[in-house]
């Protein structure tokens, strides 16, 4: 299912300070237009968008073979706000593998939260995934 005018117009929830569908959006699986992320980084965005926006299809098809789960429903008490990135280690076009520190804003039914991860990435045949990540502090 693509995403409609309306939503495609709003910022993206990555931060970028770009519209979704100049974006993220045009990564997103389950909404969007569904093209590879040329970068770890650019995937860890389209990632963060993927759960601001409840889109489990992008999670999964983005997610590491070895290590995806069978599904990941969005938690609908959890609305995510902002993404930080914190560092970038390789995961250009030209690499094999990045990792992606970041930090993740939410509000959930305690208040709001900060999650800090080191995510890493794996690119095969061309396609980003994500591999695993580890949470920090």
């Amino acid at each position: 299912m693509r995403y409609g005018a309306q939503m495609s117009d709003r910022r993206c929830p990555c931060g970028s300070g770009e519209v979704l569908s100049a974006c993220c959006g045009r990564y997103l699986t389950g909404s969007g237009e569904g093209r590879r992320a040329p970068t770890a980084e650019s995937l860890m965005r389209s990632r963060f968008t993927a759960f601001a926006l409840g889109d489990e299809a992008h999670l999964l098809a983005t997610w590491h073979p070895d290590t995806r789960p069978v599904q990941c429903p969005p938690d609908p008490d959890v609305r995510w706000l902002h993404l930080r990135i914190d560092e970038v280690v390789d995961g250009s076009p030209f690499h094999t593998t990045g990792t992606v520190a970041f930090t993740a804003v939410f509000r959930d039914s305690d208040g709001r939260g900060e999650m800090h991860e080191r995510s890493r990435f794996e690119r095969i045949d061309g396609a980003w995934f994500y591999l695993d990540g580890v949470h920090a502090g």
